[in-house]
């Protein structure tokens, strides 16, 4: 089958849920397409290119997610409702990739029209919420990469909780009262991600 950028980035986006950022290569992902890796070189230029390409396909994908969530809204929703539903289809959008929050963390900068995309609607949701445009930057990025971060985390936690034996549970539970006690109560990271983005827009609509 004839390579093109689009094969490629699929076997790049197949290889890097296996090994991750670091490991990835190109010989990995030419090996995928049971290709020589210099061939691949003539669609892409280098590792930090697939890279890159890779974030903006998963950029891609968030920003039409973001869209299909906006477009089922109610008419009388508010701007508060549409930064939650960009930014929660953004996290469902980035869980689908496995490692998808790191490569949007670490993969190298460049002109990302997927990237760009997210960042000018999510923009002109805070501007037509009466923002000023000079808060409207610092609103986004913080945003996009709390998202990011929330998710990175997520993806990076263990399959099971570390096991503790009772005398030390019983220790840590007197040395940290309200991390180990009731006093703080214990929600979902679904509940978590929403009550944090309102307590975000809480702030962001301060400056209004």
């Amino acid at each position: 089958m004839k390579l093109t950028k689009d094969r490629i980035v699929d076997a790049g986006m197949a290889v890097f849920a296996e090994v991750g950022y670091q490991n990835l290569s190109m010989r990995q992902v030419a090996d995928r397409l049971d290709a020589h890796a210099g061939s691949l070189y003539y669609h892409v230029r280098s590792k930090d290119e697939l890279l890159a390409l890779m974030a903006d396909r998963v950029c891609h994908h968030a920003c039409d997610a973001g869209t299909e969530a906006l477009t089922a809204l109610p008419a009388d929703s508010t701007w508060q409702d549409r930064v939650e539903a960009q930014a929660t289809a953004l996290r469902r959008s980035i869980k689908q990739h496995p490692g998808g929050a790191q490569l949007l963390a670490e993969s190298p900068g460049a002109l990302s029209t997927g990237g760009l995309a997210l960042m000018e609607r999510l923009l002109r949701t805070l501007l037509d919420a009466g923002l000023p445009p000079a808060h409207c930057g610092i609103a986004a990025d913080t945003l996009l990469g709390y998202v990011t971060g929330f998710v990175l985390q997520e993806q990076n936690q263990p399959t099971a909780p570390p096991t503790v034996t009772a005398e030390l549970y019983a220790d840590l539970c007197e040395r940290f009262p309200l991390v180990m006690g009731d006093l703080i109560p214990r929600i979902s990271q679904d509940e978590k991600f929403t009550r944090s983005l309102r307590l975000l827009c809480t702030g962001f609509a301060a400056l209004s």
